[in-house]
């Protein structure tokens, strides 16, 4: 049943001693009441949602904000289905550029109000700043394995969220993305993609209700992988993915960059990508030393530019053609 405990500053150790120790790197006791400078504890359990518990074992209320890096993690997180709604539109789309922008605009919408909605209805409700606590190390994001069995036989339940709310607040906002997805996206694209066959019209949006389960299930297995990995994820994939689209565009020179507007659009898109990561990767701590970093944002681009040329696959054909 419930347990006293004397002065809650100082004479907080020789409680703990006498109590029965709360075992689990995640269990606490609740706090049931508060009388003056005394405080009522429950049993050891798993800790109330919103709540963590402290170095004595006790469940208290997550009361700070998110840093700067929680911020980005959750960016990141929010980028990620409006990236594979742009590219699936793009690649769906074919030729007809009209209707495509149109649907690159909704996909921006529907994020952006799923992302505004999400932080309102976190806590406290009405405000887009959240109550969050401090992720401290990995093992946070998994609770769920380090629930203790005190005699090997019968396991103490006491799986929450360490993290409150950078773990659910991400699935939440991906149903929202898909509720409003699937609100305003046939409408729009019965009305605006006459010119796409019957069945490709609504290709990407099949598209995002695969995508969608992938990244519920990505966040929920690698939700604190993601966290730590997230700005080496965007700088890689950045690079891979500019290289990619500029061998497939046939972009060899500044020249066939200036050609297309799209191809101007996709660059540009990759840059603040890759902004993105080193910021992320710095956390812009020491402005003056992190700053100078972004001007590296262009340097692969330019480095592909420069090099395209040599490594064209049929001259290096006609060189060893001419060697032999």
């Amino acid at each position: 049943g419930p347990e006293r405990r004397g002065n809650a500053g100082c004479a907080l150790p020789a409680a703990v001693d006498i109590q029965p120790a709360c075992l689990g790197l995640y269990c606490g006791r609740t706090v049931l009441s508060v009388n003056g400078s005394v405080e009522t504890y429950g049993d050891c359990g798993v800790c109330p949602r919103g709540q963590r518990t402290d170095d004595n074992k006790i469940c208290r209320e997550c009361m700070g904000s998110p840093d700067r890096y929680d911020w980005l993690y959750l960016g990141f997180m929010a980028m990620l289905p409006l990236v594979l709604h742009w590219f699936f539109i793009e690649w769906y789309s074919g030729k007809k550029s009209s209707s495509a922008l149109l649907q690159h605009v909704t996909a921006l919408f529907e994020c952006s109000i799923a992302a505004i909605v999400t932080l309102l209805v976190s806590d406290p409700v009405g405000s887009l700043r959240i109550r969050s606590c401090k992720v401290k190390k990995l093992s946070d994001w998994y609770t769920m394995l380090y629930n203790p069995s005190p005699d090997y036989i019968t396991t103490v339940h006491c799986t929450h969220e360490a993290v409150y709310p950078l773990y659910t607040i991400v699935f939440i906002y991906y149903a929202f993305c898909l509720v409003l997805m699937m609100l305003l996206r046939p409408l729009l694209v019965k009305k605006i993609a006459c010119g796409l066959g019957k069945s490709d019209r609504f290709k990407s949006i099949y598209a995002a209700l695969y995508f969608f389960p992938v990244l519920t299930v990505l966040q929920a297995v690698g939700g604190g992988l993601l966290y730590y990995a997230f700005p080496y994820i965007i700088l890689v994939l950045s690079l891979v993915t500019l290289a990619v689209y500029m061998s497939a565009s046939e972009v060899e020179s500044f020249k066939d960059l200036l050609v297309r507007k799209k191809r101007l659009v996709v660059l540009f898109s990759h840059w603040l990508l890759h902004a993105y990561g080193i910021i992320s990767i710095s956390k812009l701590d020491k402005l003056e030393q992190d700053l100078p970093l972004l001007a590296l944002v262009p340097a692969p681009a330019l480095f592909y530019l420069l090099t395209a040329k040599y490594t064209e696959p049929s001259r290096i054909l006609s060189e060893g053609g001419n060697g032999h």
